[in-house]
């Protein structure tokens, strides 16, 4: 039996964040009901990768039951309320206030439905100044200060997937899973703000605290860590290899066993990390010039040799094809599709991405009113 089987979610819910959330719980067995409108959620619309449907969607809607419903018509509104009513968990990502003003925002709902666990996703927290802000992945990741981070010297750059979206619904789910236990003792619900903004700001506690206290700046360094040297990618003869060294031990058996350079060891510029990130370029020509009489194959074993960490710097076709890649086969309307193991559970409840509307009859049967 799934950890959430029996747990009935409601969501009205778009593109990447929300839907990523109620994805993890309807894995762990929870039924899902997607309200959508009648021309389908925005994540239904970006492109037509797989078989006629948006990669994203694909993606992120599985398991899942697809409702259209107007909610600002009087009779699938009452459908709407018979359905929270009998909810475990409510999840909303609309546009800033629209759900306040439609009386579904996680506390009048909370305060209506006294064991619903209900759930406001927005882009910033709605005490705040920007909280009529709108928000979306590439907006969030340039206002919190991840582009500043990320990129060359010249360059800032978002990060190439939907991070802010991804991470909140990351953390969504784990609000949730706590509420769910504060509920088995309590028997009361809660409502919940879980902000994007305040995603970004947690991943950027490191440069934000070396800026605050360390009284520097984080540089875009590429595919370099802008903190920890070396670490990063360095170029054999035939291709990068990325390499790294985090302790004293390692940079020993670094300097020993891959450099051939043990005067490097208590060298008073490399002699620590902040020694070897003060005097970075100067390292960086050292290690420039001995990868670069090496193939891939003969760093690898050096480094291997010593016990010391190494990565590819894949392309997404490696990706595809990468042996430790674990993989789920989804049904999805005009075929499947390979999708990515879910990377919570091994077991996971599944099912088919759904149709447009796929079960609105069948809501509209079940829930109809004078049901119990």
């Amino acid at each position: 039996m799934l950890p959430l089987q029996g747990l009935l979610v409601v969501s009205i819910e778009q593109a990447v964040a929300a839907p990523t959330c109620t994805l993890r719980l309807a894995d762990a067995g929870a039924r899902v009901i997607k309200i959508e409108r009648a021309e389908g959620e925005t994540a239904r619309h970006y492109d037509k990768a797989v078989h006629g449907t948006s990669a994203y969607f694909a993606w992120l809607n599985r398991g899942k039951e697809s409702t259209v419903l107007d909610i600002k018509d009087t009779a699938d509104r009452a459908l709407v309320e018979r359905l929270v009513a009998k909810a475990d968990v409510f999840v909303q990502n609309l546009a800033p206030g629209a759900a306040q003003r439609l009386g579904l925002g996680s506390a009048d709902l909370a305060a209506r439905f006294e064991r619903l666990i209900a759930v406001d996703i927005v882009g910033y927290r709605q005490d705040s100044v920007a909280r009529d802000m709108r928000a979306y992945d590439m907006l969030i990741q340039a206002e919190s200060g991840i582009c500043a981070v990320t990129g060359t010297p010249e360059t800032p750059v978002k990060v190439g997937v939907s991070m802010a979206d991804v991470m909140t619904g990351v953390n969504a789910h784990a609000a949730i899973l706590e509420a769910l236990i504060e509920r088995s003792r309590t028997g009361r619900g809660k409502a919940i703000e879980i902000a994007m903004f305040d995603a970004m700001a947690d991943i950027m506690s490191v440069p934000l605290l070396h800026h605050d206290y360390g009284g520097r700046a984080t540089p875009r360094t590429g595919l370099a860590h802008a903190a920890i040297f070396p670490y990063g990618s360095v170029a054999c003869r035939d291709g990068e290899t990325v390499i790294v060294v985090q302790n004293p031990g390692e940079w020993r058996r670094f300097c020993e066993g891959v450099l051939d350079r043990p005067d490097l060891i208590d060298d008073p510029r490399y002699c620590d990390n902040p020694k070897r990130v003060e005097n970075r370029l100067a390292l960086g020509k050292i290690l420039a010039a001995i990868f670069g009489q090496l193939t891939r194959a003969q760093a690898i074993e050096r480094l291997e040799a010593n016990k010391l960490a190494w990565s590819n710097v894949s392309t997404v076709a490696d990706l595809s094809n990468h042996p430790a890649l674990r993989r789920v086969l989804v049904e999805i309307p005009g075929g499947s599709f390979d999708g990515v193991a879910s990377p919570v559970r091994r077991e996971i409840k599944g099912g088919p991405v759904p149709a447009l509307g796929a079960h609105t009859d069948e809501v509209r049967q079940e829930f109809a009113e004078g049901t119990s």
